[in-house]
């Protein structure tokens, strides 16, 4: 039986096209490049947020709003970003965003006051959200031309360029000012973007992939209210899993110094863990996803993030909270890239940019929702929700490859 099983499970992933490109092909290390970029540019923009939040002399309520200004720009573009790479193709458009982001980020440097800082974020927001829509529907494309579920490897690309970035802006913030750091960053995107962007332009467009017996057992539906709902379906996959790393990366340092009486030291390197799990679950990802089915990782990814964050949440000791946020970033990790891979092969750019807004929604509101039901109950109680909400990613996804 387990022979005749995976016979099955081989027989239902397509072989690759003979004319596709190679899996390693110039124009997938180019996008991988271009996600890793992306990641690194928003993390360098993260580590000098206290400097920038002294230039200015902005309030925590201040500086919250002026933050928002990144979510708000971010959102309100992504719509447009999708009817431009339906007209003028996601790679280009890919280029062109990060461009634009990588011209954005010295801006808040620049500010003195919150007004402007607030301004500078929203153009920073709308260079980030432009350069996430256009990447995934890039992405979607060579997903379809190598017909394998490689998304993740995208997205294992974003956090190891994060993890860079905050790495390489910490080591500089003494000796660097912000101004020069954020100028930097901005070079280093530009540069990538001309050289990665030369790659990826000058690749041939990825041809559809050719369908087979598999591929007509589970044909995608074609009336544009089932491809409305199933993209809305997967949008809210992609907000369940975001709402847990957004709430993560703002309350999980103050839950272990506060709740677990951790050291400042090893609150800082639990969030460390987290992001690494994360980073690894997305390397691995691809291959998970071809063993497991790509619906059998997202609901499993769902219930381990589910357990992990009960685990941190309620831990007696410290030991036991760092395990548990760890199964919360191996848990989340490919939840959001097979979700927008899967809602672009449904609705194609379109479909990427609906999904990605609801799923960067998700990022915004964990913070202060976590914030408001801590002071309701407890900060251990609030962040139950983050558990409930990975669990029901998994069901959505569930839900979704039914219909």
């Amino acid at each position: 039986m387990p022979l005749l099983n995976k016979t099955r499970a081989r027989a239902t992933t397509p072989p690759p096209h003979p004319d596709g490109p190679k899996p390693w092909s110039p124009a997938r290390l180019a996008l991988t490049a271009f996600f890793a970029v992306d990641g690194f540019l928003f993390a360098a923009w993260v580590v000098r947020i206290p400097d920038i939040r002294a230039q200015v002399g902005a309030s925590h309520s201040a500086l919250g709003l002026a933050l928002l200004c990144i979510s708000a720009g971010a959102v309100a573009i992504m719509p447009l970003v999708g009817r431009l790479c339906v007209r003028y193709g996601s790679r280009q458009v890919t280029v062109a965003s990060l461009i634009a982001l990588s011209l954005a980020l010295p801006l808040p440097a620049h500010a003195h006051t919150v007004t402007a800082l607030g301004a500078g974020l929203l153009l920073f927001g709308a260079g980030y959200g432009a350069a996430n829509v256009a990447m995934n529907s890039a992405a979607v494309e060579l997903v379809a031309a190598l017909r394998r579920p490689v998304m993740p490897s995208f997205h294992a690309g974003y956090s190891l360029g994060g993890l860079l970035g905050a790495a390489v802006g910490g080591a500089l913030a003494g000796s660097l000012t912000t101004a020069w750091a954020l100028a930097l960053g901005g070079a280093l995107g530009l540069l990538v973007s001309t050289l990665a962007g030369a790659v990826l332009l000058r690749e041939q467009r990825p041809t559809p992939p050719v369908r087979t017996k598999a591929t007509a057992a589970s044909p995608a539906p074609t009336g544009p209210k089932k491809t409305h709902l199933l993209v809305l379906l997967l949008g809210l996959t992609a907000l369940c899993s975001s709402y847990g790393e957004g709430a993560l990366a703002d309350w999980a340092t103050l839950h272990l110094t506060d709740d677990v009486h951790a050291s400042a030291g090893v609150a800082a390197g639990g969030y460390a863990a987290f992001a690494l799990a994360m980073t690894t679950g997305r390397v691995s990802g691809t291959w998970l996803s071809v063993r497991l089915g790509q619906t059998r990782l997202m609901l499993a990814g769902g219930l381990t993030a589910c357990a992990g964050m009960l685990t941190a949440a309620l831990a007696p000791s410290v030991p036991v909270a760092l395990l548990g946020l760890a199964l919360v970033g191996l848990g989340l990790a490919n939840t959001f890239p097979l979700a927008i891979a899967r809602a672009g092969a449904v609705g194609g750019p379109q479909g990427v940019a609906t999904a990605s807004a609801l799923g960067y929604a998700g990022m915004l509101i964990g913070p202060p929702v976590i914030g408001l039901l801590a002071d309701a109950t407890s900060l251990p109680a609030a962040l139950t929700t983050v558990a409930a909400a990975a669990a029901l990613s998994g069901l959505l996804a569930t839900t979704a490859r039914r219909r």
